[in-house]
């Protein structure tokens, strides 16, 4: 192929990536409320360190909060700081970090497989079902993919080429790991590059690298000095909190109750490659041959580690397994020509598609057996919504799937790439408002009123941290009082003797205890 042919090609690409980015990432950014619990308890925090200024030590519901590091509520302090309290802030460092996330995947891809492959395995990324959703989440782990992704690149180009800049990328983007979620920043890089050079026999390199004086140094600069601070503030407690409760424990046992078997993630990444899912087929058909080049041994193993460890775990949750998507991204790239049926792949998005469109006709049947008064308050309003006009949406949605395989002007890239886009539009300007509707708009609307009422809120049997953020307050979590303006669920209404209902939706009630 001729230079200036390479060079627009390279361009059309990128323009591209670009636009999916700003599409899947950015488009709808603050449409929606923060869900809990998560989002509202990042964005808590984030707003209680700038109503109490310290910077140092985050606090929830006026609790010390040791879960996570500083470096994102650092970054969301900026966002609010330039655009307000707004979601559209909250969530825009992830988004940001996800933009950041994607152009490393297609650099490096760039210059590893091309830039066809490489405009392939970003889209893949930017699309994808966990991603897209992952992206705008005011949460720390699209950072900490981020970085990542940064450090394992680093990592690989290090040991393949002896790249120093390279090798001090890669320490500065772990230290910037940990500093943003802890430990499993730097375990990923240091076990899937201790396996790949120990299958590769050149554990003497590795070894080398790991005690690089200067690596250590940049390393250190970065990470030293909060974890420093932050020890000779909350002393033991941060100790305790963090290291002990927040990552030892979530790997030997389950924490707040999030456990799972052997098998948990094997459903998580059927579902959260979605649309893609069937290239990971692909992928695991032709294992054998593409573990022949030490890129994709490399791929493998991170992959792999992530998919064992968080197996392994006594702690599980779906946006774990994320940690181990970029390499399959990757891989999936390199196989797509190898798929002898490329047509068959829209079979996944349209099961998808049939799953939603039967959601409807299953709710009754849930309703039935289900006798929990908050989730067949939720199942019941559902209902009202996912009418016709859900209907309608969720068949042109299997139309243009449908379509993407008959138009003959687009490759079998062009055909995968659009599925994306159609399965990411439904989802993003769709889907996530019904779910926004039916769970957490009750909840800000709630806060809302207590706010301008001025009510003291006790939270009983229920979490709801974005309530604190949209009442600008904190709430006590305890059994009601007399005279207590109480938020909970229509399951236990039963409990009061006579309650006044001040506010009720979608099974979220605000009442006072009379």
């Amino acid at each position: 192929m001729l230079p200036e042919r390479q060079n627009y090609n390279k361009i059309i690409h990128a323009s591209i990536v670009g636009v999916l980015v700003i599409a899947s990432f950015f488009y709808g950014l603050g449409s929606g409320p923060l869900f809990d619990v998560d989002e509202g308890a990042f964005s808590e925090a984030t707003r209680e360190m700038l109503a109490t200024k310290n910077y140092l030590t985050t606090y929830l519901n006026g609790v010390p909060r040791f879960d996570k590091p500083i470096l994102i509520y650092w970054f969301q302090a900026l966002s609010v700081t330039l655009f307000g309290m707004t979601e559209f802030a909250f969530r825009l460092p992830s988004a940001l970090a996800s933009a950041i996330w994607a152009g490393a995947i297609y650099l490096f891809a760039r210059k590893e497989l091309g830039s066809r492959r490489a405009f392939l395995a970003a889209a893949l990324m930017i699309l994808s079902l966990q991603v897209t959703i992952i992206a705008k989440a005011a949460i720390a782990d699209a950072l900490l993919n981020c970085f990542l992704a940064v450090s394992m690149f680093a990592v690989y180009r290090h040991l393949t080429t002896g790249s120093k800049p390279a090798r001090n990328l890669a320490f500065a983007a772990i230290g910037l790991g940990v500093l943003t979620k802890g430990p499993i920043a730097m375990l990923i890089p240091l076990a899937v590059s201790f396996l790949f050079s120990l299958q590769q026999r050149s554990l003497k390199k590795w070894l080398t690298t790991v005690l690089n004086p200067t690596g250590i140094i940049i390393f250190l600069l970065i990470v030293m000095p909060w974890y420093t601070l932050e020890y000779l503030d909350q002393g033991m407690a941060f100790i305790q909190g963090f290291f002990f409760k927040h990552n030892i424990n979530r790997f030997n046992s389950s924490l707040e109750g999030h456990s799972g078997s052997l098998f948990y993630y094997f459903p998580v990444i059927l579902l959260g490659l979605m649309p893609f899912t069937g290239l990971l087929f692909t992928t695991l058909f032709n294992l054998k041959k593409l573990l022949a080049e030490p890129l994709n041994i490399f791929l493998a193993i991170w992959f792999g580690f992530v998919f064992i460890f968080f197996s392994l775990s006594g702690t599980k949750l779906p946006h774990y397994m994320i940690y181990g998507y970029t390499p399959l991204f990757l891989l999936m790239a390199r196989v797509f020509d190898s798929g002898k049926h490329p047509k068959l792949l829209v079979v996944w998005p349209l099961l998808f598609i049939t799953l939603l469109g039967a959601l409807p006709y299953a709710l009754p049947m849930a309703m039935e057996r289900i006798d929990d008064a908050y989730i067949t308050a939720i199942l019941h309003d559902a209902r009202i919504i996912l009418d016709s006009t859900y209907l309608m949406v969720i068949g042109v949605s299997g139309l243009l799937l449908v379509a993407t395989i008959t138009i003959p002007v687009l490759k079998a890239s062009g055909r995968l790439i659009a599925q994306g886009v159609v399965l990411t539009l439904l989802v993003n300007l769709f889907l996530m408002p019904i779910a926004a509707e039916l769970l957490q708009i009750p909840v800000r609307e709630a806060a809302i009123l207590a706010r301008k009422e001025g009510y003291k809120v006790v939270m009983w049997k229920v979490y709801y941290p974005s309530f604190f953020v949209y009442s600008e307050t904190f709430a006590e979590r305890r059994a009601p009082e007399k005279g207590d303006i109480v938020l909970t669920t229509v399951k236990y209404l039963p409990g009061f003797d006579n309650p006044d209902v001040l506010y009720q939706k979608h099974g979220i009630v605000l009442v006072n205890n009379k």
